[in-house]
């Protein structure tokens, strides 16, 4: 059976083939509504196929773009990929999602396997440990957008949170409630991932200006897996912590363990907040105070940035966005 082309479709529709091309590249403003539903019926009643491949090559894009995740449990990632599927949609474009769980040698071999496939350009939350990587995409004009963390000196556009400002929103609240003995936990900070060590950093800063002391003891890091046992190290203090800021949302849920484990009643015996919203927080019991990334408006503006260097509009932006988080009051603090 002879394969249904353009052509066939725009003498059906009784319209001119660029104007067939130009709905299937969803520019409709250059047609009426009319012509618009002529040409839907006779892609239908021909069973129209675009051929993607010779598209790609006239238009010198595969309308698809990479999304490498540096960890996919993290609530955060899952609600960043849904919003750049979203935008990317809306242009016209197809996204590949890869986990790289943390693990540099993985991200490798994704972000070799996108180009491979000829991707117009990658959203990665690096790892930090494929520099020579980095620069190559950057030497190649290849577009690429960093999400979460920054490497400041490679001078790629990057959207990531006001890491400072979550830890001084949460340390202000604390103190706010009459706490000074104030613990932070985090993942591991191996690899010198900034999220995390920016929090740290915002979190002393805050106790600072409120005239508290920092105490090394009561800052930890770790794997996941080890976090409870990070925890036990600060309640056998001699001073256990009245506050826990948990660093993420793998945290968090670590702390909640515990504290139902160890029959700890929150905010009576120690007081949470998690940076990052997660979906229980206002039914778990109690309800759970939390930092809450602007997950949507981060996702938009790292794929308007990548759109632009794909399109090649605008002047080149290399700069590091960051953007506000908001306290979220609930009552576990």
């Amino acid at each position: 059976m002879k394969a249904i082309t353009i052509t066939d479709v725009a003498k059906h529709a009784k319209v001119s083939k660029s104007t067939v091309s130009q709905y299937l590249n969803k520019r409709y403003e250059y047609m009426s509504e009319k012509t618009r539903k002529k040409i839907e019926e006779a892609i239908e009643e021909l069973n129209y196929q675009p051929n993607i491949i010779a598209r790609s090559l006239k238009q010198k894009s595969t309308f698809t773009v990479g999304v490498v995740v540096a960890n996919i449990l993290h609530t955060f990632s899952t609600q960043i990929i849904r919003a750049i599927e979203n935008y990317f949609y809306k242009h016209g474009f197809q996204i590949i999602v890869c986990n790289a769980d943390d693990q540099p040698e993985k991200e490798k071999n994704y972000i070799e396997m996108l180009r491979a496939k000829q991707v117009d350009g990658i959203i990665i939350f690096p790892t930090g440990d494929n520099l020579d990587l980095y620069k190559r995409m950057k030497s190649d004009q290849f577009p690429v957008v960093f999400m979460d963390r920054a490497i400041e000196e490679l001078n790629i556009a990057t959207v990531m949170l006001d890491n400072h400002f979550a830890s001084k929103l949460a340390v202000d609240q604390f103190v706010e409630k009459g706490y000074e003995n104030i613990a932070i936990i985090t993942t591991s900070i191996f690899r010198n991932i900034s999220p995390r060590l920016e929090r740290i950093q915002g979190y002393k800063e805050a106790l600072e200006l409120h005239g508290i002391p920092v105490n090394l003891d009561y800052i930890k890091t770790a794997d996941a897996e080890e976090i409870s046992d990070k925890l036990s190290e600060l309640f056998e203090l001699k001073n256990p912590p009245q506050a826990i800021l948990a660093g993420n949302d793998i945290v968090l849920n670590e702390v909640l363990r515990y504290m139902k484990k160890h029959n700890m009643n929150i905010p009576d015996d120690v007081a949470v907040i998690g940076i990052d919203e997660v979906s229980y927080a206002d039914f778990y019991t109690p309800t759970i105070t939390t930092v809450n990334q602007p997950a949507i408006e981060m996702a938009n503006q790292a794929a308007q940035l990548l759109l632009n260097q794909i399109n090649k509009t605008g002047k080149e932006d290399t700069s590091v966005h960051r953007l506000k988080p908001t306290l979220l009051l609930r009552n576990s603090c």
